[in-house]
């Protein structure tokens, strides 16, 4: 069998369905929910000898329906049980709303348009871009970065770009190697401008709600200094924080001082969360994203997910990582996305499930040390890394896939060295479906084992299918906290190491 067949028989296999059923926007089938967006969940290889059994699924039935009755009133409500602020006062939590421009939403009427009118500034008037953020300040932002931009993005010329800014990001470690190379960046490209004639226009934006935050003042407190400094470097900035009078925010009180712009950092919605809000949208502003349709593709999840039964995919998904863990011991996710500029979507998801399920109590205060490692993985790369620990490591392990069924762009291989045979078998080769085919035999292996694994599907990358994903993640890790009985919504171990480093330093 040839190479290329192989390929047009794996992608078929792909693409299967079993014993189909229509439930409103759902089809349904064994080991699979797809729903109207074309978004799949395939937890077949979650299921059988050694794994979760239907009677799994039977006995959690009342405790899944009352986790859906627990987020559906979050929905109304805007509070989580039992949820507090590092203050010990009860605070919202509003990531539900997340995907619903309105009044006295997150995403409000004014909010979208106030980011519109700041990319179409950043289009006109801004060479660069250095966001300073870290955690939840920098991972989603990656994330827009990475798949809608990219390593190159910065290489373009201007024209090429669209006359969007280069985008850099700096604050996401305390690392003087990191800070020093990116004013090197900002010298050049300055340099670059002046043999032009022209001056170059540096934005930074320093994003933390508290406004405290170390890596990102320290970052931003330096490269402010040190640009401010050059005679060909014009620096603007525009802030992300918390726009409360009441809550003291020093990057706020120096926006009003400075007439900077400024974004809010807006109430109940924390940091893993907030890449659905201008934490996040100001990255996708600056490279041109269709923000509405990010929000879009969140909001046709959320839809998608109301249910309390498990026709619901992220109730679903959640009820079988409990299982899993709980049950059959598996206290490692393993999230291996299949392409390099998704890397940081896995990124991202390590601290979505590492501050929202790893908690020493619950919600009754008994100690439980809830929580999986979770550990980010790419496909094909980490197959000849990680793989191995997966196939035959102990058995504790879920490992999760992310396939994109069509890339926007493809590369089909030809044959430059028609004289040597070991390359004629790649003749014809799309790379896309071959990374597929790596996925799959990825997955048939772990199966053949009886080892834990499931697959998300996009049917492309595009703003409305990233929306979709990011949701569907966040709404999975609402619900599994929801069926373990602990806050997903606080940190309380990062507060703790949080006051060391304040103790430490004096402050």
């Amino acid at each position: 069998m040839t190479i290329t067949l192989a390929i047009k028989l794996a992608y078929a296999i792909i693409n299967v369905m079993y014993k189909i059923f229509q439930l409103g926007d759902y089809m349904i089938t064994d080991g699979k929910i797809q729903l109207a967006s074309g978004f799949i969940f395939d937890y077949e290889t979650m299921l059988g000898d050694g794994r979760i059994t239907e009677n799994d699924l039977l006995e959690l039935k009342e405790r899944a329906q009352a986790a859906a009755a627990a987020i559906d009133e979050m929905r109304k409500s805007g509070y989580a049980k039992a949820h507090l602020s590092k203050d010990g006062a009860p605070e919202p939590v509003y990531f539900t709303h997340l995907p619903y421009i309105k009044e006295g939403s997150p995403n409000s009427p004014e909010s979208i348009a106030k980011l519109k009118d700041f990319a179409d500034y950043m289009q006109r008037e801004v060479d660069a871009v250095i966001f300073l953020g870290v955690g939840g300040s920098f991972l989603g932002n990656r994330v827009l970065y990475d798949i809608f931009a990219g390593g190159g993005w910065n290489n373009f010329t201007h024209d090429e770009r669209d006359n969007h800014p280069r985008l850099f990001f700096g604050g996401n470690n305390i690392d003087p190697w990191q800070s020093l190379h990116i004013v090197q960046q900002m010298d050049s490209l300055a340099e670059n401008r002046k043999h032009k004639g022209d001056r170059f226009r540096l934005l930074l934006v320093p994003i933390s709600k508290s406004g405290t935050t170390l890596e990102t003042l320290t970052a931003f407190s330096y490269y402010y200094q040190e640009l401010t400094k050059r005679e060909n470097i014009d620096v603007d900035v525009a802030v992300v924080t918390d726009l409360k009078e009441e809550t003291g925010s020093p990057l706020f009180k120096l926006a009003k001082e400075k007439g900077w712009r400024t974004f809010d950092v807006k109430e109940g919605v924390g940091g893993r969360f907030s890449v659905l809000n201008d934490v996040g949208l100001v990255t996708a502003a600056a490279i041109g994203l269709d923000i509405e349709m990010i929000l879009e593709g969140a909001r046709a999840m959320d839809k998608a997910c109301q249910k309390a039964d498990f026709s619901n995919p992220a109730l679903l998904n959640a009820c079988l990582k409990y299982i899993a863990d709980n049950k059959y011991n598996c206290d490692t996710e393993v999230f291996m996305s299949y392409g390099m500029c998704l890397k940081s979507l896995g990124e991202w998801y390590v601290q979505l499930l590492a501050e929202s399920l790893g908690k020493r109590h619950n919600r009754d205060g008994e100690t439980v040390f809830y929580g999986r490692t979770p550990i980010a993985a790419v496909g094909s790369t980490d197959m000849h890394a990680q793989t191995q620990q997966h196939q035959d490591g102990k058995r504790n392990k879920v490992i999760q896939f992310l396939q994109v069924d069509e890339f926007e762009k493809d590369v089909v291989l030809g044959n430059p060295f028609p004289h040597l045979p070991d390359f004629a078998k790649y003749d014809g080769v799309s790379l896309n479906k071959a990374l597929q085919i790596a996925l799959l035999a990825n997955r048939e292996a772990l199966d053949k084992d009886n080892r834990f694994s499931a697959l998300y599907r996009l049917p492309t990358l595009n703003e409305f299918y990233i929306g979709q994903i990011f949701y569907f993640l966040m709404l999975s890790i609402a619900y599994e906290g929801e069926l373990a009985n602990v806050d997903a919504f606080d940190q309380p171990g990062v507060e703790a190491y949080k006051k060391i480093i304040k103790r430490e330093l004096g402050r």
